[in-house]
């Protein structure tokens, strides 16, 4: 099992920044792959970004660019900051972790609380 606890959101004017935080604990060994997932009111859970345990990113169209997902192993913790903040950005944030993979690809079984992310116009 994984924990996962983030932090980090809040209400920031359009063209700012925020940096949000994911700890992780439990079993982190097995840990193949990170990401962070946003959904706005009415739509779809969507991915933004994620980070393999080699160091391998894939970010959403709609972010490259303007976010960036990091890790520090030493903490066990994954970033993701995000720059150039747009109205459309506002969402609640999810950190998410995979333990296995379906066809190669990681599956995200764990998941935080989320953390709200406002941008004003």
């Amino acid at each position: 099992q994984v924990q996962l606890v983030e932090s980090g959101g809040g209400l920031v004017q359009a063209g700012g920044s925020l940096r949000l935080s994911c700890a992780a604990s439990g079993s982190i060994f097995s840990i193949n792959a990170m990401g962070w997932y946003r959904q706005a009111p009415g739509k779809q859970r969507e991915l933004v970004a994620a980070i393999t345990s080699g160091g391998s990113t894939n970010y959403a169209d709609s972010v490259k660019g303007r976010f960036t997902i990091s890790r520090d192993n030493a903490k066990n913790t994954v970033y993701l900051q995000l720059n150039s903040l747009k109205p459309e950005d506002t969402a609640v944030y999810y950190c998410a972790a995979s333990d296995r993979l379906l066809r190669g690809e990681p599956q995200f079984d764990y998941w935080g609380q989320g953390t709200q992310v406002t941008v004003s116009s």
